[in-house]
């Protein structure tokens, strides 16, 4: 199973497919619940920590607006922990926009530079291009299955080894 950040980061949409292919999404969805269940926020989700914004600083510098920062703090991990990343270009804002374009700007470029499989689609306009952006979709989610599965074969014949 492998760690799939999606991007935009609340799309229920890729994470629905992700999860189908029996991967793990990381979304933003279960970052944003783990501050609501958090007690030391009293007004979920409208406030957060004083400590988020610092730990944006990991992600953005300290001219960045501090919105940048608190959202990075939040989609920064997800990024960190990323295995293998998909990104839909141009998605309008109802499928899933974080609301800041600087925002997104540095997510995708923090993803792209990461060193991990990396699917980018742009959102299709007609049904023969959803029709191919999910089957690209599902082919990629596919490979994965398989490096996944070389990467256990070689963890497996490694640990052999060292018992021989």
């Amino acid at each position: 199973m492998v760690k799939v950040a999606v991007y935009p980061p609340n799309s229920l949409i890729l994470a629905d497919l992700v999860e189908r292919k029996g991967h793990t999404p990381l979304a933003l969805q279960k970052q944003i619940r783990q501050k609501i269940k958090d007690p030391e926020i009293d007004s979920p989700p409208m406030n957060i920590t004083e400590e988020d914004p610092i730990k944006g600083l990991k992600y953005a510098a300290i001219e960045v607006p501090s919105g940048v920062r608190g959202r990075m703090s939040i989609i920064g991990p997800i990024i960190d922990e990323a295995e293998a990343a998909i990104i839909v270009d141009n998605a309008p804002f109802g499928f899933g926009c974080v609301g800041c374009a600087r925002t997104n700007e540095l997510s995708i470029f923090c993803l792209r530079k990461k060193d991990i499989p990396t699917l980018e689609v742009t959102y299709p306009t007609s049904r023969d291009e959803t029709m191919d952006m999910v089957n690209k979709i599902n082919s990629f989610l596919d490979n994965l299955n398989e490096l996944d599965s070389d990467n256990a074969d070689n963890a497996d014949n490694t640990d052999n080894e060292d018992n021989e």
